[in-house]
């Protein structure tokens, strides 16, 4: 293969492929230049002038590298990897860099194992890393523990290129040696690793650096952006579905910094990437937003490549993958085709060939909803002592919250969901082990008027989180979803009016994407039907409220969480556990 790659670069032998007269996007320079590009066996062998024995003439078209996602969750687009390929390709998206925490915290090693096996054979190149904190924090129950024992064997997988998302920074800073092992593992190994810096200041992120951590997908302001960057960090700008982040991180980014940034998904659901996009959607964005669509582009490519050492990823240059898009107009980021190795995977907004995946999850997998049996009774939230109340405050398109301290209503020594005053009631059930474990606690914000909603999908520990206007409604979202095992349920008047369910992991469907993406649409009606303005999905902002690393007020399994001081408090607002 290298020799043919010397003879077509040379030009005593014809390219398999001749991409001509397109106006070629250099990432290095940023600059456009019309030439050919000669590829064979999926690989770039030179830019130029060439023949071969296929051509295509993109006259008139951008050609540009295929888009990477830096950081990105496949389980929370709700689909199996070959399914999430089908979804992205169409929009320019060849390669990601997926952390598979998520089923990690539900199945441990075998979920690992599975998301590495379902992710073979498809177009679309899934390059992971390792979940770092399963669990997310010892102040919950997940289905599983990792130790450094545990990953330490897969660093020898060829798609296995880092630790993930270390999103426990109290571990790092006092130098827990579990947290330490991990670190130094991949570190020894050559290999990157993950920030997440929700909420640190500068002193932090010295701590993260010197450690060795390299990246930070956290930033909800153009400051803390900053901060990282003048650090030495990569900044991944994310556009997600529960954390929209990318316009008030643009301010951030002009032409001195930009290589230390690139683009990121992190969270979008299903029915948002097909809707507006996924990295197309950033760059698109960003060029909306004032900059350069080269510089836009260049963050979407190389920065990305360059950050995780994708050596032949990221441009269209001798010795490079031949993973390229082609645009009608730069401006827009209207993508014509996608091109995967050298191969047509995808053409106006559809892929070629839908891949199938081949991989059945196992059992472990696929029966992971265990819950002791609720009641009424477990649902009620006592207030022994008065009426005021620490809440959960939530931020709309935002996965932080505030914590509040508000009077609520109280009935015979127990607190009544108040639609007036927007004060509902949430609660997690533990359901790997039927520990019999529930988080009970109030928020405000979510913009239900009526009924309940409950899932599966509670970041990261993946308990079963619901929330409500009333208790009978939030008992049957509750048992909806454990006897589906696992997914979504709105629920009204005890009636179940919408459902999606996710029997792998609790997370995914292994259903056809369009199939998924009508039960959400579904879903999205019954929201609406109860009382959602649907300015921010209930369900996305739900998914984050059980995760106990993102500031300032979540709940878990154990109960009402303050990420600032790293403790349980109680619901009433007069005494700290």
């Amino acid at each position: 293969m290298l020799k043919k790659r010397i003879d077509v670069a040379a030009k005593r032998v014809p390219a398999d492929l001749v991409i001509k007269n397109g106006k070629v996007i250099n990432v290095f320079t940023r600059e456009i230049v019309t030439e050919d590009i000669a590829i064979v066996d999926g690989y770039i062998a030179g830019t130029g002038t060439f023949e071969g024995y296929e051509t295509v003439d993109a006259s008139g078209k951008y050609i540009v590298p295929g888009f990477i996602d830096g950081h990105v969750h496949i389980e929370s687009a709700m689909v199996i990897p070959s399914e999430f390929s089908n979804v992205v390709l169409p929009h320019g998206v060849t390669t990601i860099v997926a952390d598979p925490h998520e089923i990690a915290n539900v199945s441990g090693t075998e979920g690992i194992d599975f998301m590495l096996k379902a992710s073979e054979d498809i177009p679309l190149e899934v390059l992971l890393m390792l979940p770092s904190c399963v669990p997310a924090t010892p102040f919950e129950n997940a289905g599983a523990t990792l130790e450094h024992s545990d990953l330490e064997p897969y660093y020898s997988h060829p798609k296995v290129i880092g630790l993930g998302e270390v999103m426990d920074y109290p571990s790092v800073l006092y130098k827990d040696d579990k947290m330490l092992d991990k670190i130094m593992d991949a570190s020894l190994k050559d290999k990157h690793i993950d920030g997440h810096a929700s909420g640190i200041d500068a002193d932090g992120i010295n701590v993260y650096m010197s450690s060795g951590i390299r990246t930070d997908h956290e930033c909800v302001t153009s400051e803390e952006a900053l901060v990282r960057m003048r650090k030495g960090m990569y900044v991944m700008l994310r556009e997600g579905s529960a954390a929209k982040d990318l316009i008030t991180l643009l301010k951030a980014v002009n032409e001195n910094n930009a290589r230390r940034c690139l683009f990121v998904t992190d969270d979008k659901h299903l029915d948002e990437i097909i809707d507006e996009g996924s990295i197309d959607f950033n760059v698109k964005t960003a060029i909306q937003e004032g900059l350069d669509p080269l510089l836009a582009i260049q963050m979407a490519t190389l920065n990305a490549a360059e950050c995780f050492g994708l050596k032949t990823k990221g441009a269209i240059a001798p010795g490079y993958e031949a993973d390229f898009l082609l645009l009608n107009d730069l401006q827009t980021v209207d993508i014509d085709s996608v091109y995967k190795g050298g191969k047509l995977v995808a053409k106006d907004g559809d892929v070629i060939k839908p891949s199938k995946s081949s991989t059945a999850p196992p059992a472990i997998i696929t029966d992971s909803v265990n819950i002791s049996p609720v009641s009424l009774k477990d649902l009620k939230v006592k207030m022994s002592e008065g009426n005021m109340a620490n809440i959960i405050k939530i931020k709309p398109k935002m996965i932080v919250t505030n914590h509040l301290i508000e009077e609520v209503d109280v009935i015979d020594g127990y607190f009544q969901p108040s639609i007036g005053k927007d004060q509902l009631k949430i609660a997690v059930i533990e359901r790997h082990y039927r520990t019999g474990n529930i988080g009970l606690g109030i928020i405000k914000g979510l913009g239900i008027k009526n009924g309940a909603i409950a899932s599966t999908v509670a970041h990261d520990s993946h308990n079963i989180v619901a929330a409500g206007t009333n208790d009978d409604d939030l008992l049957k979202a509750i048992q909806a979803t454990a006897d589906m095992k696992g997914g979504l349920a709105v629920v009204e008047d005890r009636s179940l009016l919408a459902s999606l369910p996710l029997p792998v992991a609790g997370l995914m469907s292994d259903k056809d994407y369009r199939v998924i993406n009508e039960q959400i649409r579904e879903l999205n009606d019954a929201l609406v039907k109860i009382g959602c303005s649907m300015e921010f999905n209930p369900f996305i902002t739900l998914a984050f409220l059980a995760l106990p690393v993102i500031p300032e007020l979540k709940l878990t399994d154990i109960g009402l969480f303050d990420v600032k001081t790293f403790q349980h408090i109680d619901i009433e607002a007069v005494s700290i556990k």
